[in-house]
């Protein structure tokens, strides 16, 4: 169906990773190199930090703090009582292209996805690694061979569900105490594997792109697709019951607000790096699910 959506923040470049946390939505616009949030209705604007080498996954340690995805020099960074930013985690060593999104878990255990490959410019895909940051700052990989390992959230019984964008497919783990995770599993499949012979052939093979996500209190998934501008709800094994459509592109989903029944989502007319840098016309959308 058509979603009813009402602008909460305009004028941005490209957000991503929506979270509810304090009242407040947050959110990190790639191209600003701003994580900003807001009041549900959109007011009262804050620039939380400031990351020079690109924003994108957020997530708090339990006592409060945040952690901020530094993209391009592929760190997470940790914002101090004093607001102050520091390196938490360095993941260099693990990682060879941009870092992504990130889900933190009640345990402080940071979990990380990568492009894998030069998206931006068209490079052959290629598999990457998820990683596991505790909090101590130790990088551990967790899962490999994913393709393109983006969104996350955690089920009501304790598994990890991560979205690979150019695999047609939602992967889930399960998450032993130490943090580690077991061996994957399809939680849903969209079509077979693309040929990753080249980009333009797999982007043309792919039937849903799962880009950002959000769990519902019944366990299913409200995932964006990357090239369809919609969000589907997935339950599992049904699959796609449900979808929002959109005029633009949409990119991510977080569950908010008041009540916790506002579906905050990331709007752009497509995630073309060398558009998105030079235009504002990033958006944050709220529709009441």
């Amino acid at each position: 169906m058509k979603a009813e959506a009402t602008v909460v923040l305009d004028g941005y470049t490209y957000f991503e990773c929506p979270r509810w946390r304090d009242g407040r939505i947050w959110v990190s616009d790639f191209y600003s190199q701003q994580v900003v949030s807001a009041l549900e209705d959109g007011s009262d604007v804050r620039v939380e930090a400031e990351v020079p080498q690109q924003p994108s996954g957020l997530g708090w340690l339990p006592d409060g703090r945040l952690l901020i995805v530094s993209m391009r020099d592929h760190t997470i960074l940790r914002r101090e009582d004093d607001g102050s930013l520091v390196v938490h985690a360095d993941l260099s060593s693990h990682v060879s292209a941009n870092l992504n999104d990130m889900l933190v878990d009640s345990r402080g255990r940071a979990y990380v996805g990568n492009f894998g490959f030069d998206l931006m410019n068209l490079a052959t895909p290629d598999t990457a690694d998820l990683l596991r940051v505790d909090p101590d700052g130790s990088v551990h990989v967790v899962a490999k061979d994913l393709y393109f390992p983006n969104g996350m959230a955690l089920t009501p019984d304790g598994e990890l569900l991560v979205d690979e964008t150019v695999g047609n497919r939602i992967s889930v783990f399960a998450v032993h105490p130490d943090g580690s995770l077991g061996e994957r599993r399809d939680w849903v499949k969209f079509a077979e594997l693309p040929d990753m012979s080249d980009m333009a052939t797999a982007l043309g093979q792919l039937a849903l792109a799962p880009d950002g996500c959000a769990i519902d209190t019944d366990g299913s998934l409200w995932v964006a697709d990357a090239l369809g501008q919609r969000i589907v709800h997935v339950v599992p094994g049904k699959g796609i019951v449900d979808q929002l459509e959109f005029d633009t592109g949409v990119f991510a989903c977080g569950f908010g607000g008041d009540d916790g029944r506002t579906l905050f989502v990331c709007a752009a007319p497509d995630f073309d790096e060398h558009q998105r840098k030079v235009q504002t016309e990033g958006k944050l959308l709220a529709v009441r699910v």
